[in-house]
């Protein structure tokens, strides 16, 4: 009976988001001398007996003693390669996954100093890659047939929302930088949040806030103060928000702009009516100024012409 043995050990992997899958042996015996290719962006691990035997990185490997003296150590290994042997064999991808979805489900907590405690809700992305196989293979993998990236990212996302609210405490971040500034934040966050990763043997390569939802009373006072801020000419300013204010209804301040207007209004007009003229001095009756007239005549100030009609306008006002 002829025993089969594995000869060659490569593999591509069947699904591109794969984090890791067992190369299918179907339970054969490696073959002393046998062939081993890691092709880029793959890492290869041996376990042997429920323990981790050897870890490959990207190469062409003639698998025997004098190539892998780790595996010579271990029960599995004690004939040295003369006989064939028996292992399970992993392969990873370990190039990076990239825009990985993260999320605050329920509102995270931080205090501020000039709001107290603020609740804020975030959203972002991030990118991996499998930094520590044997790590990663310990603490996460465990020995499933193989593991998608999408079940992990499903995983970290519980995971990574209380992560970030602490790393968010310890940042000491203000709310001003969170709601102005998310590239700082980013920067900030990112260093903070590694070490959750570095326990799993991942590196986040890329962490990033996209979008972060502030309560309804902090917005109102940050666009209070970018309208106080753009603002030259408070005369204007004062006339614009009372006009603004009158145009809504039932309100104290619009109610309040409208009587100011309408008493100045009132006082424009008060103030517009001239003051009434002096008394002067009492008209002379039309007898003195016909008098008058004929001693301008008599003296030759005026011709008999304008004596005659003057006299004649006089005589109509009797």
């Amino acid at each position: 009976m002829t025993i089969p043995f594995v000869e060659i050990i490569e593999s591509v992997p069947p699904d591109p988001d794969l984090l890791m899958w067992k190369f299918p042996d179907e339970d054969k015996e490696i073959k002393n001398g046998a062939v081993l290719t890691v092709r880029e962006s793959q890492s290869v691990l041996f376990l042997n007996e429920g323990r981790v035997a050897d870890v490959f990185t990207a190469g062409k490997y003639t698998l025997d003693t004098a190539n892998i003296p780790i595996l010579t150590r271990l029960k599995g290994w004690k004939y040295g390669f003369q006989s064939p042997y028996k292992a399970d064999i992993y392969f990873f991808n370990t190039h990076q996954f990239v825009n990985l979805k993260w999320g605050t489900p329920a509102p995270v907590l931080m205090r501020d100093s000039s709001f107290g405690q603020v609740r804020i809700r975030a959203f972002g992305a991030y990118n991996i890659r499998i930094v520590d196989v044997v790590k990663f293979f310990r603490e996460y993998a465990g020995t499933f047939p193989q593991l998608g990236i999408r079940e992990l990212e499903w995983q970290l996302r519980d995971f990574i929302a209380p992560k970030f609210a602490e790393a968010l405490a310890r940042a000491n971040i203000s709310v001003v930088d969170v709601a102005g500034n998310l590239t700082a934040l980013n920067e900030k966050i990112q260093p903070l949040i590694q070490p959750y990763f570095s326990d799993f043997g991942l590196e986040v390569t890329r962490f990033t806030i996209s979008n972060a939802t502030l309560p309804e009373e902090v917005l109102r006072h940050f666009d209070k103060v970018s309208g106080m801020n753009m603002v030259t000419d408070m005369n204007k300013f004062t006339q614009f928000s009372l006009a603004n204010a009158m145009d809504k209804d039932n309100n104290a301040i619009g109610n309040a702009a409208q009587q100011a207007m309408a008493m100045g209004i009132l006082l424009n007009q008060v103030q517009s009516v001239p003051p009434p003229a002096e008394p002067g001095p009492p008209p002379e009756d039309v007898t003195t100024r016909l008098g008058k007239l004929k001693h301008l005549f008599e003296a030759g100030l005026i011709n008999q012409a304008e004596y005659t009609a003057k006299k004649e306008a006089l005589l109509k006002l009797l």
